[in-house]
This record gives C-alpha cells, sequence and structure tokens, in this order.
C-alpha cells in the first residue's frame, strides 16, 4: 500500500495549531483533489449538501460556525409546507478541521417569519452576539441582532431589526451580510453590510456604527458611509455585486475580505484595506482567493468569506460548489501574512 506523506505549511500546522492533531484523519477521506480539507455541509433539510454564509468564532474550549440552512422542501402532500423559511444552523469544533452541527437558531419574531440567513457572530462581553438578516423581503431586508451565553441558545432582540440605512441616498435602503468589527480605540462597533443602490441592480458595502458598550439594539446604529459606498464593484470580475464583508484589524491596518459577483457567476473573493475602517482601496485586481477549475469542487464559485483571527494565526472560511448552487460546502484555507500583504496559503501538499 501506497504510504502518503503528509507535508504540512508551517503556519497552518505548526505545533498546537488547530490543526496539528487532525491532519492524518482527514486523510482518510475523498482525495484533495477533489475535496477540500476542510469539507462541513448540511443535508438535514434539502436531503443533499447545503450550508452557505460562514461565521466563525471561538467561544470558551471550542470553535463555532454559523451558517445559513436553506428552506425546508415542499412537501409531496399538496397544500403542505414542511418549514418555514431559511434558518441559521450551528456547528461546533476543538480543531477547526471537523465540524459537527450542534443546533439551529429559528426565525421567531415577525420580522424574521420569511427566514434569517447569513450571520456574523462576536464576542462581546463574554456573551455572543449574532448579527444576521430578515429573508424575502427584497429591498426591506434588514439587520437583526441575537445574543446568547452559551453561543447555542439565543434570546432575539426585541428591537428587531436592529438597523436598515436611512441617509444613505445610493442605497435602496436595504441592509444584508452583517459584519460587526470591535474597535476599542475609539469605543466604537463598526457594522459593514451589503445594501444596493435605487434600482436593485448593484451590490454595495456601507457601514454604520454604535458606540462600543451599548446594547446593538435599534435606534443604536448610526450611518458612516452617507456620501458613498465604501466599496463598489468596478473591476470585471466583480461584475454587479460586492458583498459579504469579513473585517478583521492586523496592527493598525484594516482588511476587508469581500466577496466580488453575485453567487455561482462565479462568485469569487478580494480583499481591500484602510487606515480608518472607513476608507478603503483594493490590494489587488485579480481575486484573492478565485472560485476553482472545471472539474473541482468549488468551479463554480468561492464565496462569501468569514476570516477568523486566533492565536496570532488568520482562517479564511468560505463557501464553494460546483453545481451551480444545487449545494453548498463550506471550507477554510489559511492565511499567509507576508509583511502587511496577505496571501492564501494551501491546507496540505499530498506527495507520493
Amino acid at each position: 500500500m501506497l504510504k502518503t506523506i503528509v507535508v504540512l505549511l508551517s503556519f497552518a500546522f505548526a505545533e498546537g495549531s488547530p490543526f496539528a492533531q487532525s491532519e492524518q484523519a482527514r486523510m482518510q477521506g475523498p482525495p484533495a483533489a477533489t475535496r477540500p480539507v476542510v469539507d462541513f455541509s448540511d443535508s438535514s433539510r434539502l436531503g443533499r449538501p447545503f450550508a452557505k454564509d460562514p461565521s466563525v468564532i471561538r467561544f470558551g474550549h471550542r470553535y463555532l460556525l454559523y451558517y445559513s440552512l436553506p428552506p425546508y422542501p415542499k412537501s409531496e402532500v399538496p397544500g403542505k409546507f414542511e418549514g418555514s423559511g431559511w434558518g441559521i444552523g450551528i456547528a461546533e469544533s476543538r480543531d477547526l478541521v471537523h465540524w459537527a452541527k450542534v443546533a439551529e437558531l429559528a426565525p421567531t419574531q415577525k420580522v424574521e417569519q420569511d427566514g434569517i440567513v447569513a450571520p456574523g457572530a462576536r464576542v462581546i462581553r463574554g456573551q455572543v452576539h449574532l448579527f444576521y438578516q430578515s429573508y424575502g423581503h427584497g429591498a426591506q431586508d434588514a439587520i437583526c441582532h441575537a445574543v446568547s451565553s452559551d453561543g447555542i441558545h439565543f434570546t432575539h432582540d426585541p428591537s428587531n431589526p436592529i438597523y436598515r440605512p436611512t441617509r444613505m441616498p445610493w442605497s435602496v435602503g436595504r441592509a444584508i451580510d452583517a459584519e460587526v468589527l470591535l474597535n476599542n480605540s475609539n469605543q466604537k462597533a463598526y457594522l459593514y453590510f451589503a445594501t444596493r443602490d435605487p434600482g436593485m441592480k448593484r451590490q454595495m458595502i456601507g457601514m454604520a456604527e454604535a458606540d462600543l458598550n451599548s446594547s446593538f439594539g435599534a435606534g443604536r446604529w448610526h450611518d458612516v458611509s452617507t456620501a458613498g459606498p465604501l466599496l463598489a464593484p468596478e473591476l470585471p470580475w466583480e461584475q454587479l455585486c460586492i458583498e459579504a464583508p469579513s473585517v478583521v484589524k492586523r496592527g493598525g491596518t484594516y482588511y476587508m475580505f469581500y466577496a466580488g459577483a453575485y453567487n455561482n457567476v462565479p462568485q469569487q473573493i478580494g480583499v481591500a484595506r484602510s487606515s480608518d475602517g472607513i476608507h478603503w482601496t483594493r490590494m489587488a485586481d485579480k481575486p484573492l482567493l478565485p472560485n476553482g477549475e472545471h472539474g473541482t469542487w468549488n468551479s463554480s464559485e468561492s464565496g462569501h468569506p468569514g476570516v477568523l483571527t486566533v492565536g496570532g494565526r488568520t482562517y479564511l472560511f468560505y463557501q464553494g460548489n460546483n453545481d451551480g448552487g444545487k449545494t453548498y460546502t463550506i471550507s477554510m484555507l489559511p492565511i499567509i501574512w507576508r509583511g502587511d500583504r496577505p496571501t492564501v496559503g494551501s491546507a496540505i501538499h499530498l506527495l507520493h
């Protein structure tokens, strides 16, 4: 039997890293050429793998992954519907590689009645704050909020929806794909979100802020990007869409990983940087993480980034598929920093 030699990236697989005790187990799965090393999805609703829009935090001694779950399919019995709209799944891991679903967050409020998606999680004052969007309301979709002491059982904010832009004439007033960054230097919480132009054609990035010590409820958020979007699609590969901002701060610089183009056309991931978290400059005119080549697991897209920074290391979670969106898988790759420039590292190399 041919012995497989696993060659590990020194960054991603350093002693004590989340990968250190799990890479051998992953080698028992499908070949790395056809499936990613980190390979999580959820078949509980459709009977086929479907999990998208990843957001990952470290909470206590485990990692928690929040993701969008599709509606249950319509029953074969006429007039009977097996479920209500989109929801949010929750999975846990000890090593960032192996994930197991542990719970779901269901819609409970009137604003959520058609579904909730695109979670963005943050640990604030020892609790998990989940920011997510209502679904199915078109231009009226807005950001909602829930809080948990264990990361599993959440209390929905009674003031939901907590935010939609009201003073941005370039925006239709929609807010989706919430990402909250805590800025301790000025005691502000920055809310990055995607919105569309008044014609609902172009997707762009906007921003609001709240006091870091506030409840983050309705009325606490104030529009920042009133003059225009933080980022709007300009490059050919971005087509008509920039969405799913995921922002990290490294030293004195902010980095925004974002999805360019709408799903499966293909969507790919780019990166921009900023000195203040408000004014952004792209770091390249090509995607940081493109979709895969024909025949690979992510040939339809590499999209919707969710970046985790822990222990001085950076991990890029993202979604992909090769069937135009019939399925979705969540994967992850390490980000390697070369000075002030992020690059995407390979999880493993196989030598025979």
